[in-house]
């Protein structure tokens, strides 16, 4: 198999709305090259859009757990806790995304909502 070309067709699924297929490229890909950043990323987006949280959280978890100072695993794990109604542990990713990138909009924008959420008792 040729990995890279398989990767560019999973981008291509991806970018064109069908995070589905994207993640069933991308899942032999990221079995064949475990420590691929990139490929995780991508394949934890697939799940994300296609409403597998569960999967994506454990794609996210792992990107964090190898690189504490990804900004953008923060967010998108914190909102994929978010999503699963889980808003007290999304405020901590959410907060750690929005202190490393503040000028982030869209990192501010979650964190703000989340922290509604929190307060509110939700």
């Amino acid at each position: 198999m040729d990995l890279l070309a398989e990767y560019r067709r999973a981008t291509l699924f991806f970018e064109a709305g069908d995070p589905s297929s994207a993640a069933r490229l991308l899942e032999p890909i990221i079995e064949a090259e475990p420590d691929n950043a990139a490929v995780r990323q991508l394949l934890a987006r697939a799940y994300f859009q296609s409403a597998q949280l569960s999967r994506a959280e454990q794609q996210l978890r792992e990107l964090v757990d190898r690189n504490p100072s990804d900004h953008y695993a923060h967010h998108v794990l914190g909102r994929t806790l978010e999503r699963l109604n889980r808003y007290t542990d999304a405020l901590r990713h959410l907060r750690i995304a929005a202190a490393m990138h503040s000028s982030n909009d869209d990192y501010t924008a979650a964190l703000r909502r989340v922290e509604t959420r929190v307060g509110n008792g939700r």
